[in-house]
């Protein structure tokens, strides 16, 4: 596991779950993915594939504002490669 890509996701989490022009349904999905991803019962690609397919329905809210689906899109890709590795 890339430990540095995998704080950077993190981060990336938290700054959106304290985000409050996103709504709240957001916030609250990112800090779920954030504990879901930090589980390390499951195996990474397990624990990617979740979050990823989570934040994905996410990123399809027509609520999300333009900036916090960019922002979604972006810790997906780096979910991605992070399962990838």
């Amino acid at each position: 596991m890339d430990k540095q890509l995998m704080d950077e996701i993190l981060y990336l989490m938290d700054e959106l779950s304290q985000d409050t022009s996103v709504p709240k349904n957001v916030r609250r999905h990112a800090a779920d993915s954030k504990a879901k991803l930090q589980k390390e019962s499951e195996s990474l690609d397990l624990r990617c594939a979740t979050v990823v397919s989570q934040l994905d329905d996410l990123a399809n809210d027509p609520n999300v504002p333009a900036h916090g689906r960019t922002f979604l899109y972006t810790i997906i890709s780096k979910l991605e490669a992070l399962a990838k590795s």
